[in-house]
């Protein structure tokens, strides 16, 4: 007699579904990846945005604090239109307090247009003491903002800095 042997298959490697569903797990953690990425790069470019509108308003008060005839005789009171004025290269030749200052802004008003809508202004408030606030703003996510509330109250408004300096 012949005797007859059952034996089971056993399941060998992977079923089709099996394959699919990894593959589906795999792309929804490389989406995921590719948002937190996006999300990292932007944050970053904002954040660059900060530092330098906090670094120009820092450079203007160093200048400021330079020349101090200048802040005396109102010289650095600038709105956030561009200056039409020609001014000689301080760099290069004596100036005075007030052409100091002329070339003072305009290498502020030349470094502010590198932000993306760069705007910048200084105001002064009569003293004693005397009081200059100097506001950076910029449009931070390149949107066509132009709104200047300084803090900015909705996304139409461009970001800003604001600093302030008394005598």
């Amino acid at each position: 007699m012949y005797r007859i042997k059952h034996s089971r298959n056993k399941q060998q490697g992977f079923t089709l579904l099996e394959v699919l569903i990894a593959l589906l797990v795999l792309s929804i953690g490389l989406l995921g990846l590719a948002a937190l990425q996006t999300t990292g790069l932007r944050s970053n470019e904002m954040a660059s945005m900060r530092t330098t509108a906090t670094m120009l308003a820092y450079d203007i008060s160093d200048r400021m604090r330079a020349n101090p005839q200048g802040i005396v005789d109102s010289n650095y009171k600038i709105g956030s239109g561009t200056l039409s004025v020609t001014i000689p290269d301080c760099t290069a030749v004596d100036c005075t307090t007030a052409q100091m200052a002329m070339f003072d802004l305009s290498q502020w008003k030349t470094a502010i247009a590198l932000l993306p809508g760069g705007l910048g202004d200084i105001t002064q408030v009569a003293g004693p003491p005397l009081v200059h606030t100097i506001t950076v703003r910029w449009d931070q996510n390149r949107e066509s903002a132009s709104g200047v509330r300084c803090p900015p109250q909705d996304s139409t408004d461009l970001r800003c800095f604001r600093l302030v300096l008394s005598e």
